[in-house]
């Protein structure tokens, strides 16, 4: 965006110091710091990059924040996926503009945020998350980041597995899930030929658990793990 700052959006105000500090902006607001307060007002109608002072001398720069600046400055609900972990499951996930893409759990939205963003409104996103305090989380992360929710975004509360009862099929799946196991033969069904399953874990204890149960159901996968060497078919 090129146009000067507006009520209702976020600026990400940068101090002397690289320290940041993400602002909605309100006509008439007022954002208070260690260092004095900063009227809202000397922001809004102004472009990026502008430079203002507070009540006690302490100059920040606002800027719109980045997708990464968004992500560990949002509130949460539950633990978020980070930007360093956030590109490389979009990139080896093969999430692409146009896919239609199922998420499990939605947790506080970093990842369905970045989903939505590769989809875009070409796409679709469908995220599940058994625990609706998370759903809520999510929706208010994602509504702050796009200013609204996204056409092509379904918020579902439930299990992932109860996707087998729909008509819903899907060209990548995105797991963030303790036992991304338990729902394969559900998912073997909602993804159509071709399609791509990436299950975030953080050990190689959990990675293990997939990996056996994968071929078992009967699918023919390429086998990727962070690290490794470029995946072999099995």
């Amino acid at each position: 965006m090129r146009a000067p700052f507006e009520p209702g959006e976020r600026a990400l105000l940068v101090d002397q110091r690289d320290r940041t500090y993400l602002v909605r902006l309100e006509a008439g607001g007022v954002y208070h710091t260690h260092s004095g307060t900063l009227a809202h007002d000397e922001v809004l109608g102004r472009p990026e990059g502008v430079r203002i002072s507070t009540s006690k001398g302490m100059v920040l720069t606002a800027f719109r924040p980045r997708l990464a600046d968004f992500v560990l400055k949002m509130p949460r609900g539950a633990q978020v996926v980070y930007p360093k972990d956030l590109g490389p499951i979009v990139v080896y996930g093969d999430v692409y503009p146009g896919a239609r893409v199922l998420e499990a759990g939605t947790g506080s939205g970093a990842l369905t945020i970045a989903l939505c963003r590769a989809t875009g409104p070409e796409g679709r996103v469908v995220s599940y998350d058994v625990r609706p305090e998370h759903r809520e989380h999510a929706l208010a992360n994602v509504e702050a980041f796009f200013g609204k929710l996204p056409a092509w975004l379904e918020l579902r509360e439930g299990d992932v597995a109860e996707v087998r009862e729909t008509d819903d099929r899907f060209d990548r799946c995105v797991l963030d899930l303790p036992e991304p196991w338990r729902p394969l033969a559900a998912l073997n069904r909602a993804l159509d030929p071709g399609g791509v399953l990436c299950a975030y874990l953080p050990t190689t204890v959990q990675v293990q658990q997939p990996k056996r149960e994968l071929p078992q159901a009967g699918v023919l996968v390429s086998i990727w793990m962070g690290h490794s060497p470029p995946p072999a078919w099995e």
